[in-house]
């Protein structure tokens, strides 16, 4: 956890329930250092909404305290609000106004005026790739200009902290990556980012830091690198016929010493060995005496995914699926 003195974002201890026996947050902590990309990664239902809507004011934690550039969040809502930006998984934007329109009332509301303003929104809408649909109304951007659109509203006061929500769903590969870049300059220049998302690849690639979210607690934390370090060995992937069930591969891999652990998810399953190549040839030799069909094999270095099973004891998509059941 980063150190209390360099840290912009502070939560201890949150806990949350929004019926007797729907517990949102269980204890959460953690903090963010000034002019990072924290990011928030875990399932749908993990608990990643919450906290950030008691970050930004919006909900009150049961238990807990947290603070934002230094205010405390439950004491001073208002001083809060005013030194973050904060965009949902929705859009903000006024369909029927312009971007350019957007911009500048988010400025008014911030009691922005004059050249200052004028300036401001003509910096952003260069910045977030805007400047030729300034004059466009906002119902006829595209999803990923939309989301642009979103964030460039909110740094119209030049927050210390920006807040996103989920801000890549529903985009497309190419979209997804135009908004990191974005997102990855605005922390080089100074701006904290904390992120919530569910997509590893993201989290891995763009995050200073990740916490990984699991029913409400954070389970694991560290840089990408860190987390994966903490694992040891190789993963070894086997996709059978469709057929073939978990307990007839557990079965199978049972009597094969260097097989640490193995889960399935659906018709895949993986299975942790302290050295890949040298295992792979004892688990098909296993299978196969079996009599278990196997559809394609790989050997991968430890994943996001791998550390997310480790600490939480179920693999990313079928915590996906625990939430939507």
């Amino acid at each position: 956890m980063t150190s209390g003195s360099n840290a912009v974002v502070e939560a201890h201890g949150l806990r949350k329930s929004y019926k007797p026996d729907i517990t949102a947050l269980d204890g959460l902590s953690f903090s963010v250092a000034a002019g990072s990309v924290f990011a928030l990664l875990g399932p749908n239902g993990a608990g990643k909404t919450t906290t950030v809507r008691i970050l930004t004011t919006l909900s009150r934690p049961d238990e807990g305290s947290a603070s934002v550039a230094g205010i405390n969040v439950l004491s001073q809502p208002g001083l809060v609000r005013s030194s973050i930006g904060s965009v949902s998984q929705h859009s903000g934007a006024m369909g029927l106004l312009t971007g350019h329109e957007n911009l500048t009332i988010q400025g008014r509301l911030y009691g922005m005026r004059g050249a200052r303003l004028r300036r401001r929104v003509s910096d952003l809408l260069d910045q977030f790739g805007l400047a030729e649909a300034a004059k466009r109304q906002a119902r006829t951007y595209s999803g990923g200009m939309r989301r642009r659109l979103d964030i460039a509203t909110v740094l119209v006061h030049r927050p210390a902290v920006l807040f996103l929500d989920e801000p890549t769903t529903g985009l497309d590969p190419e979209g997804r990556a135009a908004l990191w870049a974005v997102l990855t300059g605005l922390a080089k220049a100074g701006t904290t980012i904390l992120v919530t998302t569910h997509y590893l690849e993201e989290a891995d690639q763009y995050a200073t830091r990740i916490a990984i979210v699991d029913q409400g607690r954070i389970v694991a934390e560290g840089t990408a690198d860190e987390l994966k370090a903490g694992l040891r060995g190789d993963s070894v992937l086997l996709e059978f016929a469709d057929s073939v069930s978990a307990e007839q591969f557990e079965r199978a891999v049972a009597g094969i010493p260097q097989v640490r652990r193995a889960t399935a998810d659906g018709n895949v399953v993986r299975a942790r060995v302290p050295d890949g190549p040298r295992t792979l040839p004892a688990v098909l030799a296993a299978v196969e005496l079996a009599g278990v069909p196997v559809r394609s094999v790989s050997v991968t270095r430890p994943s996001l995914d791998d550390v997310y099973l480790h600490h939480a004891g179920h693999s990313f998509g079928q915590a996906e699926r625990i939430t939507v059941s």
